[in-house]
C-alpha cells in the first residue's frame, strides 16, 4: 500500500478529485459558483504557459522573457474571430467591430478577413506564435545568443510587441484592446454552463498538454534538452545539432503559450496589450521558479498557487501584491530553490527515512 502513497500518485488524485469531480458537480448543484469555475479556468490558461516555459527554461536552459507576447497572439486570434462573430454596422454598411467605427474606420482591414472563420482562426492561432518562434530562434540561436543575452533580446520583443498593439493604427483595439465578445460557436459566453464547459476544456487542455510535455522530456528529444542545459558545448561536439533542438523547443513553448491564450479570451471577456508586456512575462517566469523549475507538477502547481494568492491578496491588500511576489521569490531563491513542489519531495523523503528507520 505504501508504495502507491507517493507524492505523485497523491498529486494526481487530489488533482483530478478537486478540479475534475468535486467543483464542476459544486457548481452544478450551486454550492460553488460560476465566478470561481470562471476564475479557475483562467489558472489552467496560465498553467498551460507555464509548462511551456518549464520546457525551455526548467529543462533546456533558456530563459524566454516574451511568453506572454505568445499567450497573447492566440488570445487576439480567437478574439478577433468572435468580434467579427458579433460584428458592427460600419459606415458604408461594412460588418466591422464597433472600435473601429469609433475610430472612423469604414471597411475591415485584410488581415481581419480569414477570423471570420473559427477553422483558419485556430489554425492562425497557432501558426503564427510557431512561425514567429521559429525564424527569430532560427536567427538568434544561429548567432549563437544565449544566457542573458537572449534573456534580454527576448526582452525587448515583448517591449516592441507591446508598443505595436498599443498603436491604434495596427487595428487590434489599441490599448484598450479587443473586448465586448458575446459568443463563440454560437454559444452564449455569460451563460453559467458554457462557462463551466470553458472550465472543463481548459482542464481537459491542461492533462493533455502535461502528458505531452511528460512524454517529450522522457524522450530522446528531452534528454538531449537535459544536455544542453547541462554543457551546451559538450553536446556541441556530438552529432546532435543544437540550434535545431534550441528552435524546436522555443516553438513548442509559443504553441504552449498561445494555447492558454486562446482559451484564456473568451473566459475573461478581454484581451490587451498590457497582458503582453515585460512584466507579465517575467510574472509567468516567477510562476515556475516558485512551483519549482525542471519539474512540469511544479510549474503547474505554481501558476495555479501564485494566481490563487494573486486573487486573495488583491482583494485584501491591493497594493501590496508586487511586495508579496517579491518576497516569496526572494524566499524561493534563498532557501528553496526546488520551489513548493521541491518542498513536497524534501518532506517526502525524509518520511520514507524516518519509516525505514535511517
Amino acid at each position: 500500500m505504501k508504495k502507491y502513497l507517493t507524492t505523485d500518485n497523491i498529486f494526481y488524485a487530489s488533482a483530478l478529485l478537486i478540479f475534475l469531480v468535486l467543483m464542476p458537480i459544486g457548481n452544478l448543484l450551486g454550492l460553488v459558483s460560476t465566478n470561481t469555475i470562471s476564475l479557475w479556468g483562467r489558472y489552467f490558461c496560465f498553467a498551460v504557459a507555464a509548462l511551456g516555459i518549464d520546457l525551455i527554461w526548467g529543462y533546456t536552459g533558456i530563459l524566454s522573457m516574451c511568453q506572454a507576447f505568445f499567450f497573447c497572439l492566440g488570445g487576439y486570434s480567437i478574439a478577433m474571430h468572435m468580434l467579427l462573430a458579433v460584428g458592427g454596422q460600419g459606415v458604408y454598411g461594412a460588418k466591422i467591430p464597433d472600435f473601429m467605427i469609433w475610430n472612423q474606420v469604414t471597411s475591415l482591414p485584410a488581415f481581419w478577413e480569414p477570423f471570420h472563420s473559427f477553422g483558419i482562426a485556430m489554425i492562425l492561432a497557432l501558426l503564427l506564435p510557431a512561425l514567429f518562434a521559429g525564424v527569430f530562434g532560427f536567427f538568434v540561436f544561429r548567432s549563437r545568443i544565449k544566457g542573458v543575452y537572449f534573456a534580454i533580446i527576448t526582452q525587448a520583443l515583448a517591449f516592441g510587441a507591446w508598443l505595436i498593439f498599443l498603436r491604434n493604427e495596427t487595428m487590434l483595439g489599441g490599448t484598450n484592446g479587443l473586448t465586448d465578445f458575446k459568443s463563440l460557436l454560437g454559444f452564449q459566453l455569460s451563460e453559467p454552463k458554457v462557462k463551466l464547459g470553458l472550465y472543463m476544456i481548459s482542464l481537459v487542455v491542461l492533462i493533455g498538454s502535461y502528458l505531452l510535455c511528460n512524454y517529450l522530456v522522457k524522450s530522446k528529444f528531452g534528454k538531449v534538452l537535459v544536455a544542453i542545459l547541462d554543457s551546451e558545448s559538450r553536446v556541441s561536439y556530438t552529432s546532435y545539432i543544437v540550434q535545431n533542438y534550441k528552435i524546436a523547443v522555443f516553438v513548442i513553448s509559443a504553441v504552449l503559450a498561445s494555447i492558454g491564450g486562446i482559451l484564456y479570451a473568451p473566459q475573461t471577456g478581454i484581451i490587451t496589450p498590457g497582458l503582453m508586456d515585460v512584466k507579465s512575462s517575467i510574472e509567468m517566469v516567477m510562476w515556475v521558479a516558485l512551483g519549482g523549475r525542471g519539474s512540469l507538477k511544479g510549474a503547474i502547481v505554481g501558476a495555479l498557487l501564485v494566481n490563487y494568492l494573486y486573487s486573495l491578496c488583491t482583494s485584501m491588500f491591493p497594493e501590496s501584491w508586487p511586495y508579496i511576489l517579491g518576497i516569496l521569490f526572494i524566499l524561493t531563491v534563498l532557501f528553496f530553490q526546488k520551489g513548493f513542489w521541491g518542498l513536497t519531495e524534501l518532506l517526502e523523503s525524509k518520511l520514507s527515512k524516518k519509516s525505514v528507520g535511517v
